[in-house]
């Protein structure tokens, strides 16, 4: 495969990916909030554009398609056909397919942080584009959806092979991952994610792709079947819970106000 993946880091924390393919010299971008960055990018790459991705309608992912469809006015952007972003114009459900700079993407619908939102999993590269639903570490506050509906999404996406490289768009890692260690003080795995992503950081350097293996071991919201993610949600609220949705509930309005 010819194709590389690069993060543009825009905002407060973040990432527009964007897909290259070297030999064609054309780009796909992955929930594009700011357009002037994009066009940036791609002078300075000599890249032209060929698709724009959407995960979810937020204006912070989709503020700059507006700007790149003046410069190509013909590219497709693809997104959930239930979306309220109006400038979709290859609409996308469930089960459906895209063939994306010699890539295979098929869609996922999730549900939970906004109710239109989408992945794209590409089973042969081992690459998911997962927007604001599964992020290292963590996952997308419960916007528009129910937490029934987010904890489904994060079980659809961790039912992926494990070794699927996720590539979220926030820069949340060290947020997310001092919450971990609040749940499970005692885990290994999440201390030495901590240490890693402080090293990173502090040199300036991405915390992103993870992967689905990574999160099996260290977050919180996809361990809800762990005897002490159980324990500290029942401290949390003081009360015995039933279920792994009780469960992911209490973590999810536990880390909103952590």
């Amino acid at each position: 495969m010819t194709n590389t993946i690069t993060p543009l880091a825009v905002f407060d924390d973040n990432y527009i990916w964007c897909i290259a393919n070297t030999q064609q010299k054309k780009v796909a971008v992955v929930d594009p909030g700011d357009g002037l960055a994009v066009l940036d990018w791609l002078e300075a790459s000599n890249y032209q554009l060929s698709a724009v991705m959407v995960t979810h309608h937020h204006y912070d992912h989709t503020g700059g398609i507006a700007t790149l469809l003046e410069r190509y006015p013909d590219i497709a952007v693809f997104g959930g056909s239930n979306s309220p972003c109006e400038l979709i114009n290859r609409p996308l459900i469930e089960g459906d397919t895209i063939n994306v700079l010699e890539q295979t993407f098929s869609i996922l619908h999730l549900p939970g942080h906004t109710l239109d939102h989408i992945a794209y999993y590409d089973a042969n590269e081992q690459q998911l584009f997962c927007g604001d639903t599964l992020f290292l570490a963590g996952c997308g506050r419960v916007f528009e959806g129910t937490m029934e509906q987010m904890h489904l999404s994060l079980n659809k996406l961790m039912a992926l092979p494990e070794n699927t490289f996720a590539y979220p768009t926030h820069e949340y890692s060290l947020a997310n991952l001092a919450f971990a260690s609040a749940v499970e003080p005692e885990n290994s795995d999440i201390k030495a994610a901590i240490n890693k992503a402080q090293y990173q950081r502090q040199r300036g350097l991405i915390t992103l792709p993870t992967q689905l293996t990574q999160e099996a071991l260290i977050n919180p919201f996809v361990r809800c079947h762990m005897p002490d993610v159980i324990m500290a949600a029942q401290q949390r609220v003081e009360t015995k819970l039933h279920t792994q949705e009780q469960i992911f509930s209490t973590l999810r309005e536990w880390k909103n106000n952590f």
